[in-house]
């Protein structure tokens, strides 16, 4: 008995008295001003950074202030950083000319790191349905890798293999969108990018969209071709009938150009605006429900100074 070893060990006291000063210290260690140049973004990063109207506010805002919350990166093997969250912060910084970037660095592996990028971009308020497309797909990944391998009635009507029921229950609750919403988000990454570039215009909706994504690149590609040609996006009614001739290997050109070339009132004399371009000259507080009135307002004011002006020119 007296050469046995005891599986009870004290605990050091160093751990016991640590006071939360201490712990508080040890949590600063980890942030650091860290070179951009050592700073690399995140591999196939869906959330885009644009150099508009909100970066310029916060290029203002580092300048003035610095960056309030550290950014969050991993280190790699090859002693580079990987940036997790603060995308935006990394870019304001590189156009106020400052060198580093204040980081928090984090001991994550790849499928850690992706779950909390995404979670963290979620947080922003306008987030484009490519973007939440992509993210919702890599953290769909990330989740099945931790999960493990899924069992086969576990599989998703849409395509998407599930590896655990939970984790996109989960992933449902906190993102706010359904299980079948979630599924139509992601194929909507198997778009073709100028397809993908009209959903996020609004041009084409979320079911259409989906059904699109059930073609082959060529058929996807003499699609775009059509809605050049004819202004104007395919129906719902049009890219079921469309997925329904590919599926039966019969959705040639001469098809797609037969089903788009069908006229749709609804879609006679539409005019489309990008978000994007039109949301830059709205002030902030117009909210988005307010926009068209806001378009109409702005376009009759514009109407009055050409007239006068033109009445001024004739006199």
């Amino acid at each position: 008995m007296s050469g046995r070893k005891s599986d009870f060990t004290l605990t050091k006291l160093d751990d016991l008295f640590t006071t939360q000063a201490q712990r508080d210290e040890e949590q600063l260690s980890k942030i650091r001003d860290i070179p951009l140049e050592l700073i690399d973004d995140f591999p196939d990063h869906p959330f885009k950074v644009r150099d508009d109207e909100d970066m310029m506010q916060l290029v203002e805002s580092v300048k003035e202030r610095g960056v309030i919350t550290p950014a969050t990166v991993r280190q790699k093997e090859d002693g580079r950083y990987e940036l997790v969250s603060g995308h935006r912060r990394k870019r304001a910084c590189e156009l106020a000319g400052f060198e580093t970037l204040r980081s928090e660095i984090v001991d994550l592996n790849r499928d850690e790191a992706t779950i909390l990028m995404v979670e963290s971009n979620f947080q922003r308020s306008e987030i484009l349905p490519s973007e939440k497309a992509f993210a919702y797909k890599m953290r769909l990944e990330a989740m099945k890798r931790q999960a493990g391998r899924p069992s086969k009635e576990n599989a998703s009507p849409v395509g998407i293999d599930l590896r655990g029921k939970q984790s996109l229950d989960l992933m449902s609750e906190e993102c706010g969108d359904s299980r079948n919403q979630i599924h139509r988000y992601v194929r909507l990454t198997n778009l073709v990018p100028e397809l993908l570039e009209f959903v996020d215009e609004g041009r084409i909706k979320m079911r259409p969209a989906v059904e699109l994504s059930y073609l082959d690149e060529d058929c996807q590609r003499d699609v775009v071709d059509e809605i050049d040609l004819n202004d104007a996006t395919p129906s719902h009614d049009q890219t079921i009938r469309m997925r329904k001739l590919f599926n039966e290997g019969n959705l040639t050109t001469e098809a797609i150009h037969a089903v788009m070339s069908e006229e749709k009132p609804n879609q006679k004399e539409k005019i489309v605006l990008r978000g994007d371009r039109v949301r830059q000259l709205i002030p902030k507080n117009i909210p988005v429900s307010q926009t068209e009135d806001f378009v109409c307002k702005a376009l009759e004011h514009y109407n009055k100074f050409l007239r006068n002006r033109a009445e001024r020119d004739s006199r």
